[in-house]
């Protein structure tokens, strides 16, 4: 949402310039229409702009003093002057002042839209130029937050995600300060990273900026901007983790299936060994948490388990086609003690090693 202020001493210009910046966009309102540069300040006093339309010749305080304060007071708001005068000076002085566009009444229809679509652009990317930044300045510190959120995803662990969602937006605030029109863009960011993260260059996954609409008043007052940027962050964590989520869900099936076909290869093929899960974690190239969930969400087993079940089924074999005593079979398949190799082989088959082979050979 943003949210325009508009400073000009004609009644109809106000009203006009009113109708056009709502049509424009239904993510555009007008928070405040003022009749000078002093109104237009002392309304800034006790509320919250994003972008001020102003005309440069007014009663007690003209627009482009306005424009200096709000440079002063506000440096985050964009300024968009409209004169009746077409002067040089004025327009020099207002490119001086970083004003972003100078349009000479009657205002064209067009010129004007375009002029707003201009401003909507630019305060995005500034906000994303100055959020990414705040991000790289953070970099040692966010670290352990991007690895948290990425195993969040990579579970599909919704139970806990709006605690962390809560976390994040607190780290946040920490981070931009009095600077809280920054935090949707910083959460912007940060999903960005995460899609990075999480699907490297192999990314369908789109993320649109989001919007607050139904979140905040249309006019702002200053005692409730830190509420509404913390709502608005939090609306769009939840709608990117949703969307992240989903994305890790649907491009699951194939990455789990070959991760679990991998691991079930891998096992088969050195289950005499002593194998690690870090060692299997390794060869699918995953974190250990994460491969050991998505094994068991697959397999409805542990991987422990499954190298256990491989083992137990390969002892079967041995006993029954083969005349190796009860330690010689534990060593084939792994196990260096042959106490724990029966305590393992009578809980899976629920007979020894020896009652299994008598009950075999009488078949």
């Amino acid at each position: 949402m943003n949210r325009v202020l508009i400073a000009d001493d004609s009644p109809i210009i106000r009203k006009s310039i009113t109708k056009s910046v709502e049509q424009f966009s239904e993510t555009m309102v007008v928070s405040g229409a003022v009749a000078n540069g002093q109104k237009a300040i002392e309304w800034l006093q006790s509320n919250f702009a994003d972008i001020c339309i102003t005309d440069v010749r007014m009663p007690v305080i003209n627009g482009l003093e306005l424009i200096k304060y709000i440079n002063e007071h506000c440096p985050w708001m964009i300024n968009i002057v409209i004169s009746s005068y077409d002067d040089f000076e004025y327009a020099k002085l207002a490119i001086q002042l970083q004003a972003l566009d100078y349009i000479l009444k009657p205002i064209d229809e067009q010129q004007f839209i375009s002029c707003l679509q201009k401003a909507v652009e630019k305060q995005a990317q500034v906000r994303h130029r100055d959020s990414t930044q705040l991000l790289i300045e953070k970099l040692p510190y966010f670290r352990q937050w991007i690895d948290r959120w990425i195993e969040q995803v990579q579970t599909i662990n919704m139970e806990t995600m709006p605690l962390l969602i809560v976390e994040t937006v607190e780290v946040f605030e920490k981070w931009v300060g009095n600077d809280n029109h920054l935090l949707n863009s910083l959460s912007n960011v940060w999903l960005r990273t995460l899609i990075e993260e999480l699907f490297k260059t192999n990314s369908d996954v789109i993320l649109d900026e989001g919007d607050d609409l139904g979140i905040g008043d249309k006019t702002l007052s200053l005692d409730k901007v830190r509420g509404y940027f913390r709502l608005c962050a939090v609306r769009r964590l939840e709608e990117g983790a949703f969307l992240l989520m989903g994305a890790m869900k649907n491009c699951r099936n194939d990455q789990t299936s070959r991760c679990v076909v991998q691991i079930k290869a891998y096992i088969e093929e050195h289950f005499a060994k002593k194998i690690s899960l870090q060692e299997l974690a390794a060869v699918v190239d995953m974190s250990k948490n994460y491969m050991c969930s998505v094994f068991r969400q697959e397999t409805g087993m542990t991987i422990l388990n499954y190298i256990v079940a491989v083992r137990m089924k390969m002892a079967r074999s041995l006993l029954l086609n083969t005349s190796l005593k009860n330690y010689e079979i534990a060593n084939q398949i792994g196990y260096d003690n042959t106490e724990y190799f029966t305590e393992l082989f009578k809980k899976y088959y629920s007979m020894s090693p020896m009652e299994f082979k008598k009950r075999m050979d009488k078949r």
